[in-house]
C-alpha cells in the first residue's frame, strides 16, 4: 500500500475539502482520502501507485493548484487486544 501526501493550494473551506476528496475517489481506487484546507494538503491511501499526471489533472480541474507529492510505503496500524 502507498501513502501520498499532496500539497494542494486554493482550498478555502470544508466544502473545498469534500469536493477534492470526491473527485479523487471518482478518479482512483483509493482506500482513504483526507483533505485539509488549513494544511493545504490531501493525504491518499491506496493499494496501487497513482498516475501523478491524472492526479494533477483531477486537482487542477477543480480549480486548485497541486504542488509537491510525497510518496511512501504505508503499513496499516493494527489495534489488537493481547
Amino acid at each position: 500500500m502507498w501513502k501520498y501526501t499532496v500539497q494542494v493550494s486554493g482550498m478555502m473551506c470544508g466544502m473545498c475539502e469534500a469536493h477534492t476528496n470526491e473527485a479523487i475517489r471518482k478518479a482512483f481506487n483509493v482506500k482513504k482520502v483526507t483533505s485539509s484546507h488549513t494544511k493545504a494538503e490531501t493525504v491518499i491511501i491506496c493499494e496501487d501507485e497513482l498516475d501523478e499526471q491524472l492526479l494533477k489533472k483531477t486537482i487542477t480541474d477543480l480549480g486548485y493548484d497541486m504542488g509537491s507529492v510525497k510518496k511512501e510505503p504505508y503499513k496499516k496500524k493494527f489495534l489488537g487486544l493481547f
